[in-house]
Order: structure tokens, then sequence, then C-alpha cells
């Protein structure tokens, strides 16, 4: 019986530590499509809105769980390269196929409209109606 606890207990450090090397996200990101990511998701990050941080300005080389990758020199997009980095970080916050419990769509969105109760850069969002929130929403359904 000891051993058998013991198997499911290695078992399941192996799985975690399979999920937190980057398995988990390689799974998502075979799921979304890149070109939609870069064009229609990636542009929102340095979209300016009134009152409020851009996304680029509280996540370039950021230190928490969403880091976007700081713009080449006197550029203003990202190089395909870059995109695809970025890309690889938004997909492990988003559940391919729902909106709804992807920390990406979640995490910035007004608390009234079903997002989180803090996020340090405000509200990117107010409500799910924002194009830029449906874009982003239609990028992770669409699996």
């Amino acid at each position: 019986m000891f051993a058998r606890f013991v198997l499911v207990i290695a078992a399941a450090a192996a799985l975690g530590a399979g999920a937190l090397a980057g398995g988990a996200s390689t799974a998502a990101e075979s799921e979304l499509d890149f070109e939609i990511y870069r064009s229609q998701v990636e542009p929102v990050f340095l979209k300016r809105r009134e009152g409020i941080a851009r996304c680029y300005q509280c996540h370039v080389e950021a230190n928490n769980g969403f880091s976007l990758e700081p713009l080449p020199e006197g550029q203003t997009n990202w190089t395909k390269e870059q995109s695809r980095r970025n890309f690889e970080m938004a997909s492990r916050l988003v559940v391919p196929g729902n909106s709804g419990d992807s920390r990406l769509l979640i995490h910035p969105l007004a608390p009234e409209a079903g997002g989180d109760l803090f996020h340090s850069g405000g509200r990117q969002f107010k409500s799910r109606d924002d194009p830029d929130w449906r874009a982003w929403a239609q990028w992770v359904d669409a699996n």
C-alpha cells in the first residue's frame, strides 16, 4: 500500500514538473493560431488607452507571470522571432477554446465584467464588448 502511494506521488510530481517545464504550453500553442495572434492580439499590447498604461509598459521584460519582448531600437513592432516568443508567453495564459477561463483575458478585464479583482496596470477592458477583448476571445475560442 505504501509503495503504491509513493508511486502515485512520484507520478503526480513528474506531471507537475512537465507542465512547469513548458509541456502544457506546448499543447496550447499547437491549438492556437500564431498569425491571428500576431495580427489581432499582439497589437493590443502596444495600444494606448485613455487613463491607463499600455500593456507593453508594464510587461516588457516583466518579472511577473507575463513578460513581453522589448521592442527593437527605433521600431514600433516586434520582429517575427520576438512575436513568436510573445506568442509562447501568451499561450501559457489561455485555455484554447475557453476564453472565460483564460487568465490573459480575465486578468485585465474589469471586475464588474467578470475580471480579476486586482490588475496593477488598470483595466484594459471595461467589458467583454470591447472590440479588442472580443478579438482576443475569438483567437482563444477558435479552437
